[in-house]
């Protein structure tokens, strides 16, 4: 769980929902559009994604519940 002022991101959730759709950290970079240096980095210290790129990950992980991954208080 990483805290970002107010906002939480379950990281190693989301993490799981990755490996769970079999794909690779590269891969969600590459979907994203950032690299692979920036996606290890909000996976492993921040977990501070812009909107665009929550909303993209919940289309491409099928999360059906984000409030709970992305914006847990």
């Amino acid at each position: 769980m990483t805290n970002r002022g107010d906002k939480v991101v379950l990281v190693n959730e989301l993490k799981g929902r990755i490996v769970a759709k079999g794909l690779t950290q590269e891969k969600v970079a590459d979907i994203l559009g950032i690299t692979v240096k920036t996606i290890n980095s909000k996976l492993n210290n921040k977990g501070d994604f812009r909107i665009s790129e929550i909303e993209q990950l919940i289309e491409v992980l099928e999360i059906d519940n984000p409030m709970g991954i992305f914006f847990v208080s």
